[in-house]
C-alpha cells in the first residue's frame, strides 16, 4: 500500500522523506511556541518544493533549523519516532487525495496540467475556464472579451461545473477527426489546452502516477524515472510495522476465469552474436528458469537474416539458434520466432548493430536502387525496396525468392520443433523493424517525433511501377511523387499536401495514395503466400506498427507516408486485414498500451490518439475474423500499463467473447528481472491466464 501511495503522489521517496521531516519539525515547533516563525518558513519551503533546486531546498532546511529553537535558545525536544511516522503517513494520504483531484481534472476537465501541478495551477486553470486572464506571476484580471468581472461567483462556478460534466461523456470516435480540431484556430487552441481522451479506463491514473512509469535508457540502463522500481525491501527493518490509515484501492477488473492468453517474453536483440553463437548461455538459462517459475508460456526471438546468411547466398548458419531452441525445449517453454529481413541499429530501442547480409550490401553499392529512397535521393539500407520483389537483381534471384529460400531453410533445420509444437508462431518480417510499413520516419535521416515523415518511393523500380500505373490511368503526368508534402519533421498545416483541404484529397492525391498503399498490400500478399507454404500447419503473423501521431487531423499525414491510406474519410486498415484473412495470418499490433502517455504535452501537440487507433485496428481485424496478437511498444513494468493491456486483450462485455491470441512482453532485461518489477509482471501473467490472484499481507517497514 505504501508503494501505491507513493506512486499516486508522483514524487520520489527521497523527496517525500525530506518534506515529511520538515512537517514533523513544524509540529514540534508549534508546541514550543514558534508557530508564526515556522509557518512563514514552511510557507516558503512548500511554495518552492516543485520548482526550486535541491540546493535551494537545503538552504530552506538550514534556515528552518536555525529558527526552530526554543525562546531560551535551547534545542527543541525530539518527537517520538512513532508520531513522526504517523505525520508522514497523514501527509502522504493528503497528497494522494490531491493527486486524485488533479487526475479528475486532467481526465474530465481536459486541463493541460503539468505532471507536478500544485493548487496554484488548478486555480489558474479554473480561472481561465471562467473567462479570466492569469499571468505567470499570478496577476489575475477579467479578459477583454469578458469586459468586466462576472456578477455572482456561484453562478459562474455552476456554469464551469456544467461544462466539465459535458466534457465527461462525448461520443467515442474510433477514427476520423475529433470535433473541434478541423480549423487552424481550433488547432492552436488544442495545442494550448490538450487533447481529449475517449473512453478512459476506470483505473486511468493521473500524470503524477504515469510519470513514475520506468523507461529504459540506451544500453539497458535505468533512467531516473524508474529508480523507485529498483529498490529492494532487504533494507527494511522488520521490527517496525507502520499503522497505515486505509486508502481506497484503485478499481481493477477481476480477470479470474477469463479466457487464457499465453504470455511470451522477447529475448534481447543481441542474444545471438554475429558469429551465430549464443552469447551468454549460462546467464540466459538462469533468466529463462526465472521466467518459467512465473508460468511464462515461452519466448520470442529474432532470426536475423544478416547473421544466418551473412556471407554467401544460400549458405545458412543456424548453430546459435539450434542451441537456444534446445535450451527452450528442455525447459518446456514454447517459441515464437521472427523472420527478420531487416537490419538492426539506428532506431529507437536498438542496442546492437546487425546489418543486412554482406553480399546484399555489395550489390547495394553497385545498385543502390535496391533500397528505399526518399525525394532527396537518400537511400535507406534498413531493408530492401518492395520494388525488387519480382526483379532478379540479387545474384539471379528476386527478393521474394530470397525470403522464401531463407524460410524453407529454417523449416528444414528445425522441423522437429514444428512437429512437437514447440514453435507456436512464426512472425514474418515485411519491412523496417519487421513491420509492414514504409521506412518513412528514419532516425538516421534526421526524423524526430512528431514529424510526418516522407514518402519512400523514389528508387527506379518503384518509380517504374508508378509510371506504368499512371499511364494505364490515362494521366502519364501523374508519374511523380508529391512535390508539396514537406520534409521529415514537417507538420501537416505546414504542407500543401497534408493541410486542411490539401492535395491528398484531390484527384492526383487519391491516385498516388491508392498506388502507394497498394504496393504495401501487394508486398505482404506475395511474401505471406510463400510463408504459408514454408510453415504449413503453423500460425503465421504480421507485425503492424501504431502510427498514432496526427491521428486527430483530417489527413492522418504520418500514416499516409508510412503506407496506411487512412484519412478521416477512409478506413486504411480494412484492405490489410482482408489480405491477412486470405492467408489465415494473425495480426501483431504494437500500440496497445500507448494511451498512458497521451496526456503528455508532446502528444497533445501532435494531435495523437493511440487509443482511437488501437480500437480502429482491432475492430478492422476482428471484423474479418483474424486473430490478434500484441506486444508493448514502450517499456512496461507498472500495474497501470498492465491493466490497460489487459483491458485491450480481454474487452469487457464483448458479446462475441473476442480476445487476443497471445501477448509478448518487450523485453527480457535486468530491469524486468528486478525483484519488484518481476513481482508485478508475475501478477500480470496470472491475470492474462485468467487465474485467481492470491491475497498477500504486506508489512511496511522503515
Amino acid at each position: 500500500m505504501a508503494t501505491d501511495i507513493q506512486k499516486l503522489i508522483g514524487t520520489s521517496e527521497e523527496d517525500d522523506d525530506e518534506e515529511m521531516d520538515m512537517d514533523v519539525k513544524e509540529e514540534d515547533n508549534e508546541e514550543n511556541g514558534g508557530k508564526n516563525t515556522v509557518a512563514q518558513i514552511m510557507a516558503g519551503v512548500s511554495g518552492g518544493t516543485t520548482s526550486n533546486s535541491s540546493d535551494n531546498q537545503f538552504q530552506h532546511q538550514q534556515q528552518f533549523q536555525e529558527q526552530v529553537t526554543t525562546p531560551s535558545g535551547g534545542a527543541r525536544r525530539s518527537r517520538p519516532l512513532e508520531e513522526k511516522e504517523r505525520t508522514k503517513l497523514r501527509e502522504r494520504h493528503r497528497r494522494a487525495i490531491t493527486a486524485r483531484i488533479l487526475a479528475g481534472l486532467r481526465r474530465h476537465g481536459n486541463y493541460n496540467l503539468r505532471v507536478r501541478a500544485d493548487i496554484n495551477d488548478v486555480i489558474a486553470a479554473l480561472a481561465r475556464e471562467a473567462g479570466w486572464d492569469v499571468l505567470p506571476d499570478g496577476t489575475t484580471f477579467p479578459s477583454r472579451s469578458q469586459g468586466s468581472r462576472p456578477v455572482g461567483g456561484t453562478s459562474a462556478a455552476v456554469t464551469s461545473s456544467s461544462y466539465l460534466v459535458s466534457q465527461q461523456t462525448p461520443p467515442a470516435s474510433l477514427r476520423g477527426v475529433s470535433p473541434g480540431y478541423q480549423t487552424s484556430v481550433e488547432y492552436n487552441t488544442c495545442r494550448m489546452r490538450g487533447v481529449f481522451m475517449p473512453n478512459p479506463s476506470p483505473y486511468n491514473l493521473s500524470a503524477n502516477t504515469q510519470s513514475q512509469i520506468p523507461a529504459v535508457g540506451e544500453g539497458g540502463e535505468q533512467t531516473e524515472s524508474d529508480l523507485h522500481i529498483g529498490g529492494s525491501m532487504d533494507t527494511i527493518n522488520d521490527k517496525q510495522i507502520a499503522e497505515i490509515t486505509p486508502i481506497p484501492k484503485l478499481p481493477e477488473r477481476d480477470f479470474a476465469a477469463t479466457p487464457f492468453i499465453p504470455v511470451y517474453v522477447m529475448l534481447p536483440l543481441g542474444v545471438i552474436n554475429m558469429k551465430c553463437e549464443l552469447g551468454d548461455p549460462d546467464g540466459l538459462l538462469k533468466q529463462l528458469k526465472v521466467l518459467k517459475s512465473a508460468n511464462v508460456d515461452g519466448i520470442m526471438v529474432d532470426c536475423w537474416w544478416g547473421i544466418v546468411e551473412a556471407h554467401t547466398p544460400q549458405e545458412y548458419n543456424w548453430n546459435g539458434y539450434s542451441r537456444l531452441f534446445q535450451m527452450v525445449r528442455e525447459l518446456k517453454l514454447k517459441l515464437q520466432v521472427v523472420m527478420s529481413f531487416h537490419e538492426c541499429g539506428g532506431n529507437v530501442g536498438d542496442d546492437v548493430c546487425i546489418p543486412l547480409p554482406h553480399w546484399v550490401a555489395e550489390i547495394g553499392r553497385s545498385n543502390p536502387d535496391i533500397f528505399f529512397t526518399d525525394r532527396e535521393g537518400r537511400r535507406n539500407s534498413e531493408c530492401l525496396s518492395w520494388g525488387i520483389d519480382k526483379e532478379r537483381v540479387l545474384r539471379g534471384r528476386t527478393a521474394v525468392e530470397v525470403y522464401f529460400d531463407y524460410m524453407r531453410s529454417f523449416r528444414a533445420e528445425f522441423d522437429e520443433f514444428f512437429a512437437d509444437g514447440i514453435i507456436s508462431m512464426v512472425e514474418v518480417g515485411l519491412g523496417p523493424c519487421g513491420e509492414l510499413r514504409y521506412p518513412s520516419f528514419p532516425v538516421k535521416h534526421g526524423w524526430r517525433y512528431p514529424g510526418i515523415g516522407e514518402f519512400q518511393c523514389y528508387d527506379q523500380y518503384l518509380l517504374k511501377s508508378l509510371k506504368k500505373t499512371a499511364e494505364a490511368r490515362g494521366h502519364p503526368f501523374w508519374a511523380r511523387g508529391p512535390d508539396n508534402a514537406g520534409f521529415y519533421n514537417s507538420q501537416p498545416p505546414e504542407t500543401g499536401f497534408f493541410c486542411e483541404g490539401g492535395d491528398y484529397d484531390g484527384y492526383y492525391g487519391r491516385f498516388f495514395l491508392n498506388w502507394y498503399t497498394r504496393i504495401l498490400v501487394d508486398h505482404g500478399d506475395r511474401v505471406l503466400s510463400l510463408a504459408k507454404l514454408a510453415f504449413e500447419g503453423t500460425q503465421i503473423a504480421v507485425k503492424l506498427s501504431g502510427i498514432h501521431w496526427w491521428y486527430k487531423t483530417a489527413s492522418h499525414a504520418a500514416e499516409l507516408t508510412a503506407g496506411f491510406y487512412n484519412p478521416c474519410n477512409r478506413d486504411g486498415y480494412a484492405a490489410i486485414a482482408a489480405m491477412l484473412k486470405r492467408h489465415k495470418a494473425a495480426l501483431n499490433f504494437s500500440c496497445s498500451e500507448l494511451w498512458m502517455v497521451d496526456q503528455q504535452v508532446d502528444f497533445a501537440e501532435a494531435l495523437a490518439d493511440p487509443e482511437g487507433l488501437v480500437w480502429q485496428v482491432l475492430n478492422a481485424a476482428w471484423e474479418v475474423g483474424i486473430p490478434i496478437a500484441s506486444e508493448n511498444a514502450l517499456p512496461c513494468y507498472d500495474r497501470v500499463t498492465y491493466n490497460k493491456i489487459l483491458d485491450n486483450a480481454k474487452p469487457l462485455n464483448d458479446p462475441d467473447g473476442r480476445h487476443f491470441l497471445s501477448f509478448t512482453h518487450h523485453r527480457l532485461s535486468p530491469l524486468l528481472m528486478d525483484r519488484q518489477t518481476f513481482m508485478e509482471f508475475e501478477r500480470f501473467v496470472k491475470r492474462m491466464h485468467g487465474k485467481v490472484l492470491e491475497q498477500h499481507t504486506i508489512i511496511f517497514e522503515n
